[in-house]
């Protein structure tokens, strides 16, 4: 084949670089060899390349040939003059079938039929084709007819399998012609060949192929369908055939048939929904509506060994949608139909709750990522389908899950609880802070949930703690409003952050709890303090969950009236902090760097949350009696000063073990002190200036996140040039003085070199 004719650019160098996009390399280099190809393609003579291309050796090359003919269709159609259209089909068409000679891979093989399915897309040839069907019609529809009414014998079962198809293959073709009037009046003969298949959706030797037929032509034309082949449908979904088939689901006997059947029922219910909601109260209603609902109750995990449930939910959540969209539109006076199609809907959703239970852990801990990901992509599908079904059930569906979850408590039904609680926590938003809510959670908190997932004598899945310890955050403006509940519910997490799988959010949980209730929980400060003495016993808490543990007995002690009390309890909690600075020490001594920056680093963060926690809130209430404090001040020595000495202290511990050439450290003792910077009163981390003067003034041009430490400086400076704030000019002047040094030392660096 002669291809190469003006094709201008050299074809070694074009083959080199697409050799190129397909080798590893960093994704600069990557994307400045997409551009150079895409500037190739988009050339005038990217057509002759695509031919030069696919005559290529390489696999690769000759993908990228073909790809280069759907790009210049795609993007370039409009350059191509009359007679050069006829020669693109004959140079795709001609290049096909060489390849499929040359026994051409499946890759080029594809991407040549993409680049003809663009090419008929665009070219007015696409609609002599049509014609092409067109004055094939008659002939096809008195094929189908005639083997519809053959005999039947194993000799013709080949034969009525493949009608079937090429009827449903014609049938979707000339969809897009039954947009206007003449081509309703062309697809007429053949969508009255489908009531020739209607008797063999009884017969399970075809059933497959018929039910598969009938579903996407159903999809494709909804309320077009003819009339007679739904009176069929209907007739169909309801027999005793239909239920059989509907049993084998049930009973999780997964075969073709079965799967096919679900297909045919949910495209149905699809194209029907409205007029299937309003017959709800009809027996016909009824036995589909059923029906539907009975996808549902195959006892599998949906994506695991049970593929039906999801494409089953995908309908109800519809269903659920239009009810709601018909109460929106009717007056205050409810539609007959509307109360069957809501107590359906509560059965749908007491299905999910089923649906839902996650496995024993052993066996979840068989399956594989995807099936994982696919049974938390359903449940996240029942969620949706919880809160969109809030505003037809109200609250009774709140207190309904609450029952449920009471009963599975007193039956230690663990995974059962697991999965009650889950629906609750899908309700948190809908229901806010509803009476009859705030009246069920008092009922549900006030039982021996908290009592039970702190019994260590039961062995309750982590995944039903987990799940109670997300209801405590989903609610937690309902601890705000009852705090006689609150000391359980942290008994319970303080509990909880000792399990690895759950300590994450349980820390969350405590963190969130302590910060809105904190004034609440001051006569509790020394439960908190014991409490953290015991999780840091565990060596397989993670750091962030421990720092927000910090964090969360920082908000309390912030709480504190008594400033005595207040410095008491701040000298306990710093002393775990100290326990962590004495460890990272230990282990900079053994020569041991990876535990070492580990406790150092856990220390400073720890800091950090303090510091950060003991803010006064943004939300405090403004006390007109309470004595003011001068700005003057504000940076005198106070009784905060000992607790500065030591944190500083501290500070200077974790850099010394670790090296000054440590950056995170660097940033991280910038942070402690920035914590202090939006202070109004003297308090533990208003550090003196002095302080921060000193840690600035040690830095070099050689000193790691020296930006840091610099920004850090211009902070504290920043937020002392308000009015009504105190002026540190002489730190301004020692850090000012201070630049001026780092800069001359940086200039006379670059006259010696």
């Amino acid at each position: 084949m002669s291809v190469h004719q003006g094709f201008t650019p050299a074809f070694g160098e074009i083959e080199k670089l697409v050799l190129q996009l397909y080798q590893p390399a960093s994704p600069y280099e990557v994307s400045q060899t997409e551009r150079s190809l895409q500037e190739l393609q988009r050339a005038n003579s990217g057509w002759h390349m695509a031919d030069a291309l696919l005559a290529s050796e390489d696999t690769s090359v000759r993908f990228f040939g073909a790809l280069t003919f759907t790009v210049k269709i795609n993007c370039d159609w409009e350059s191509l003059q009359e007679g050069e259209v006829a020669q693109l089909l004959h140079r795709l068409l001609t290049w096909l079938t060489f390849r499929i000679k040359s026994n051409e891979g499946p890759l080029v093989i594809k991407k040549l039929c993409t680049a003809l399915v663009a090419y008929f897309l665009r070219s007015s040839a696409s609609y002599k084709y049509h014609d092409r069907v067109h004055s094939n019609l008659a002939d096809f529809v008195q094929l189908i007819q005639t083997v519809m009414t053959l005999p039947k014998h194993e000799s013709t079962t080949v034969l009525v399998e493949e009608s079937i198809k090429c009827l449903q293959a014609w049938v979707i073709f000339g969809h897009g012609a039954w947009q206007d009037k003449s081509g309703q009046q062309e697809m007429a003969p053949l969508l009255a060949l489908i009531p020739y298949t209607a008797p063999l959706l009884y017969d399970l030797e075809f059933f497959e192929v018929t039910a598969d037929c009938w579903a996407e032509i159903l999809g494709a034309f909804g309320q077009f369908f003819p009339p007679q082949s739904m009176d069929y449908l209907e007739a169909f979904l309801i027999s005793q055939n239909a239920q059989d088939l509907l049993s084998f689901i049930v009973h999780g006997e997964y075969e073709t048939d079965a799967l096919a059947y679900s297909r045919l029922l949910l495209m149905y219910g699809e194209v029907k929904l409205s007029d299937l909601a309003r017959q709800a109260s009809t027996t016909f209603g009824m036995v589909l509506i059923e029906s539907l609902m009975q996808l549902l109750a195959y006892e599998g995990y949906a994506g695991v060994n049970d593929d039906i449930c999801t494409p089953a939910m995908e309908f109800w959540q519809a269903y659920t949608e239009f009810l709601v969209d018909e109460i929106g539109t009717t007056d205050d006076q409810m539609e007959p139909w509307m109360g069957s199609a809501r107590d359906y809907l509560l059965q749908v959703l007491e299905r999910c709750w089923i649906k839902i239970r996650m496995p024993p852990e052993d066996v979840y801990a068989q399956w594989t990522p995807e099936a994982k990901g696919d049974f938390k992509v359903f449940r996240t599908d029942v969620v949706d389908l919880l809160q969109s079904s809030y505003a037809l059930l109200g609250a009774s569906i709140f207190v309904k899950f609450a029952d449920l979850a009471l009963d599975a408590l007193q039956k230690q039904e663990w995974l059962q609880l697991e999965a009650t609680l889950f629906c609750l926590n899908a309700l948190a938003e809908s229901i806010s802070d509803d009476i009859v809510a705030d009246a069920t959670l008092s009922t549900l908190f006030s039982s021996e949930l908290f009592a039970a997932m702190t019994n260590g004598a039961i062995d309750i899945p982590s995944k039903t703690q987990q799940t109670a310890v997300n209801l405590i955050i989903s609610f937690s403006s309902f601890f705000e409003r009852h705090t006689q509940y609150l000391l359980s519910m942290l008994s319970f997490l303080f509990i909880a952050i000792r399990t690895p799988a759950i300590a994450a959010v349980a820390a969350k949980a405590i963190l969130s709890t302590a910060d809105s209730c904190r004034k609440t929980l001051v006569s509790e400060i020394d439960a908190f303090l014991d409490h953290l003495d015991n999780v840091l016993i565990s060596e397989d808490l993670e750091s962030g969950s421990q720092e927000r543990v910090f964090g969360a007995i920082a908000a309390v002690i912030q709480a504190i009236p008594s400033e005595e009390q207040k410095i008491w309890s701040l000298s306990k909690l710093l002393a775990f902090v100290g326990r962590e600075v004495d460890q990272c020490m230990e282990f900079a001594e053994y020569q041991a760097p990876v535990g070492a920056e580990e406790r150092g680093m856990r220390a400073l963060r720890c800091l950090i949350n303090i510091g950060k926690y003991m803010q006064e809130p943004d939300d405090s209430p403004i006390d007109l009696e309470a004595k003011t404090v001068s700005q003057n001040d504000l940076y005198l020595p106070t009784i905060w000063t000992p607790s500065q000495r030591r944190m500083v202290e501290y500070m200077h511990k974790v850099q010394t073990a670790l090296g000054n050439d440590n950056g995170d450290v660097v940033e991280a003792i910038c942070q402690v002190f920035r914590t202090g910077f939006r202070e109004k009163f003297p308090g533990p981390f208003v550090f003196s200036p002095s302080f921060i003067e000193d840690y600035v003034a040690g830095t070099s041009p050689q000193s790691l996140r020296i930006e840091n430490i610099l920004d850090m400086a211009g902070a504290m400076i920043s937020a002392h040039t308000r009015a009504g704030t105190t002026r540190l000019d002489t730190s301004a002047t020692r850090f000012l003085e201070h630049q001026f040094r780092l800069i001359a030392e940086i200039q006379c660096k670059s006259f010696s070199t």
